[in-house]
């Protein structure tokens, strides 16, 4: 563990100290683009900061590959540089569209490139889903299913980035579940091969968060843009496929010894990589519904997500934003207990994270749905819509 809380550290530490220069830098040069019509925000204010978030993911893999404790990480060498090598891609597509606005259809062949770089080169897929002993299929739907899962993660993350520490905030909090559920999950199968890849993913993408919130919490001062966006949203998808997509099928039985049923455990594999990123997924569903029932491209802008509509109700920019931390804290936390209650030695444990999960949606509810109406002036600096 104490290799994980450095690894968190230094992530955090260089992600920062580059978040702080990236932001002088564009500010010095006037990298930033004008205030487009669909924006909220009301000042121009740099979008590069997945660039910084980006350098601290690589710093944090190139002193891994010093370390012992992580040479699990680097045995199979083509995964690392692949996931590597198609972050650099969609970064840099990220940019150039943060900078000058690129085509949608750029943007999302750009992604089914990184996607399919992952997969092909890396071999990191969907092999089996843990439930009964069930595998995927042949090999192309294994990469086609991959490929499809990736792209959906990064756009469903990507599309909820709107406002002021959002997206840095929401995957802070997902990551963190993850993490303890990897781990957990380690010391649970005793399996190592692919789930240290993705604790040590999860890890870095805490330290990521952490490092560029600051200059990113209301008013903020740097954006992460889409490079950071989409960047957060491939090692995610990553990470969960590492676990998920080879999980061996075996360690879940019908019954164990107490004679209870282990498929909620077996579900929860499957279930707690998508909870963490229900939010994204579900705000990315209803804007492709909304979309192409108008005739419009899936991808075309508006500013009808839900972090929009929060703020129709009444909620400042930050109380959204917290609101949406807590629903994402909430639902993860609830799945996250109750697979440890599968997992403990009396039946029944894994009520206690339904308990959590009913009260916490509830008080959820509550709040989403009667906003504050403490001062009618929104707050001065949003970002933009997507």
């Amino acid at each position: 563990m104490k290799q994980y809380v450095f690894t968190i550290l230094f992530t955090a530490t260089v992600t920062f100290g580059l978040a702080w220069a990236v932001w002088r830098l564009s500010l010095k040069y006037k990298l930033y683009p004008g205030i487009r019509e669909r924006d909220v925000h009301k000042t121009p204010t740099p979008r590069l900061g997945g660039v910084a978030m980006f350098l601290g993911v690589v710093a944090a893999f190139a002193i891994s590959a010093q370390h012992p404790f992580f040479s699990i990480v680097w045995s199979n060498p083509a995964s690392v540089w692949a996931i590597l090598g198609a972050t650099l891609l969609i970064v840099l597509v990220g940019v150039a569209d943060d900078l000058w606005d690129l085509d949608w259809m750029i943007k999302l062949g750009a992604q089914f490139l990184a996607a399919g770089i992952i997969a092909w080169f890396g071999e990191l897929q969907i092999y089996s889903l843990p439930i009964g002993g069930m595998s995927v299929g042949s090999s192309w739907v294994s990469f086609t299913l991959t490929v499809f899962s990736i792209v959906v993660v990064m756009n469903a993350v990507n599309f909820i980035d709107g406002l002021d520490g959002l997206v840095a905030g929401v995957c802070l909090i997902a990551n963190s579940v993850f993490f303890a559920y990897s781990y957990l999950l380690v010391r649970d199968t005793g399996e190592s091969s692919y789930f240290n890849l993705a604790s040590f993913i999860a890890a870095v993408l805490i330290g990521a968060c952490i490092g560029f919130l600051p200059l990113n919490w209301s008013p903020a001062k740097l954006f992460m843009g889409d490079s950071g966006a989409l960047m957060l949203g491939l090692l995610m998808a990553c990470s969960a496929i590492a676990i998920t997509g080879n999980i061996n099928p075996a360690i879940v039985g019908d019954n164990d010894e107490f004679g209870r049923s282990q498929l909620l455990g077996a579900f929860i594999p499957i279930l707690l990589p998508v909870v963490i990123v229900l939010l994204p997924l579900l705000d990315f569903g209803l804007a492709v519904i909304r979309r192409m029932s108008a005739g419009k491209s899936p991808f075309s802008p508006d500013r009808k997500h839900l972090h929009h509509r929060m703020l129709d109700m009444g909620h400042s920019d930050r109380d959204a934003v917290l609101i949406f931390y807590a629903w994402t804290a909430i639902v993860s936390l609830a799945f996250l207990l109750m697979y440890i209650g599968t997992q403990e030695e009396w039946p029944g444990d894994y009520l206690l994270g339904v308990a959590f999960g009913i009260v916490g949606v509830a008080a959820c509810l509550v709040v989403t749905l009667l906003p504050s109406r403490r001062s009618a002036a929104p707050d001065p600096v949003l970002e933009d819509a997507r």
